[in-house]
């Protein structure tokens, strides 16, 4: 069963014309909407389902600059700063709590990675850095295992997926944008060339630009509009625990599982890459660009032939806008958690701290996590289609970098200098063999 996310309350009476409409209502999306209204830009965000209702509700919350691939520190300092004074900007609390972060290992070629990743960052002047086995142990006393080092930030921290962009929601809707749940965007209407209109399930829309922060279900919308994006799909799985004693304020990541206290007193639990692929045709169709990307995952990764090869974000459909979409038939695309996942994880936790021993398992569930062949997302101009800009792609990561995404994402829909450099998401760089490494830090 889906996570229960925060409620917004939708706006009743679609306006006749916007500046700006926003498919989806994930953090991307309510964060451009957001950076939108206080610039007094007219905006519109349509989210199929609810608020969160996907992955930006069932993510495991960390929000961290550090170990981030090269090409995403800059755009990830700036959405720490933005996580930082997110309660005094909105008004309400967001659910964001600097704890610290630290990811442990027992592999020195490990902690090396660690070090050049430090060298290769030090011009950016963040904090934290590596902890001896000592340090490690002074700061995980409760732990069973041995860990000959870490790599420490006190100023990274988590938020409550749950609250989080709901609560900007509600201020975007404050400062003037409008949320329209339960109303998917089924395409956009041209005139001499030009976006003209957003078709939605209750009506059209008159506008000019048109941002897609779909998630996994953003290269869909595109094909259907004529346009190309590589995306592919990991399911993943994700659990939460029972309240029980603290043995860190914040988040660690190990090998085997990453885990972060919670405000209801839990912990939120995943296992580090971990996940499923299934065949679909659209996956076939990027099937090149993605190889590189599954060749260095092949170990974690399942691969099977599901449901979604016929149905989902990555089935092949077509439709006419005046007809209705994919979007309607899944309103919260809800995939199965995985059950060994959920058992060898908690008893890995367990084990690694026998003061939780007799913990219990409170709730699991299953997302999809969209990715593009280098994981690294595309923020930028859609070529071919003047107005249209996407936000897609976050390979895990869109949770904690998307209050700055949504802020670049607005600036590259109005033009606005931005505050972070937008050539390394850019979506051409996989058309002009220009894709990023990938990284290898965690």
């Amino acid at each position: 069963m889906a996570p229960k996310v925060d409620k917004v309350v939708s706006d009743r009476v679609l306006p006749e014309a916007v500046d700006v409409a926003i498919v989806g209502g994930g953090i991307i999306g309510v964060a451009a909407a957001l950076t939108l209204a206080e610039r007094g830009i007219s905006v519109a965000l349509f989210e199929k389902g609810i608020v969160a209702g996907e992955q930006s509700g069932r993510n495991w919350g960390w929000c961290r600059e550090q170990l981030r691939s090269l090409p995403e520190v800059p755009l990830a300092m700036r959405s720490m700063a933005l996580w930082r004074g997110m309660a005094e900007r909105i008004g309400e609390d967001a659910g964001f709590r600097q704890t610290g972060m630290m990811v442990v290992s027992k592999d020195r070629e490990e902690v090396a990675r660690w070090q050049q990743w430090l060298d290769d960052t030090a011009h950016y002047g963040m904090q934290g850095g590596l902890l001896s086995a000592q340090e490690t142990r002074a700061m995980l006393p409760e732990t069973s295992e041995d860990w000959i080092g870490a790599i420490h930030s006190p100023v990274d921290g988590w938020a409550e997926p749950a609250t989080a962009a709901p609560a900007m929601a509600r201020a975007a809707q404050r400062k003037g944008a409008l949320i329209f749940q339960n109303c998917a965007l089924r395409g956009w209407e041209r005139s001499g060339g030009a976006i003209s209109h957003v078709v939605t399930e209750k009506g059209r829309v008159r506008c000019s630009r048109v941002l897609v922060a779909g998630g996994a279900w953003s290269s869909l919308l595109l094909r259907n509009q004529g346009l190309k994006f590589a995306q592919s799909g990991v399911y993943a799985t994700a659990f939460r625990t029972e309240a029980g004693p603290e043995v860190f304020a914040g988040g660690v990541g190990s090998p085997f599982f990453s885990y972060r206290r919670r405000a209801d007193g839990g912990y939120t639990i995943g296992l580090r890459g971990r996940g499923r692929v299934e065949l679909t045709p659209a996956g076939l169709m990027s099937a090149r660009a993605m190889l590189p990307l599954f060749l260095s995952r092949r170990g974690d990764l399942t691969l099977r032939i599901g449901r979604s090869f016929f149905d989902g974000p990555f089935a092949l459909h077509r439709w006419k806008l005046s007809r209705p979409s994919p979007f309607e038939r899944h309103r919260r695309y809800d995939p199965a958690p995985d059950a060994a996942i959920v058992r060898d994880g908690i008893a890995a936790f367990r084990a690694a701290y026998p003061v939780l021993g007799e913990l219990g398992v409170a709730e699991s569930w299953g997302g999809l996590i969209d990715a593009t062949p280098d994981m690294v997302p595309a923020i930028a101009p859609v070529a071919g289609e003047p107005g249209c800009v996407l936000a897609s792609g976050f390979s895990g990561h869109g949770f904690a970098l998307g209050p700055a995404a949504g802020e670049l994402a607005a600036d590259l829909l109005t033009g606005t200098a931005p505050q972070v450099d937008p050539a390394p998401f850019a979506l051409s760089r996989f058309a002009e063999g220009r894709a990023h490494a990938i990284h290898r830090w965690v």
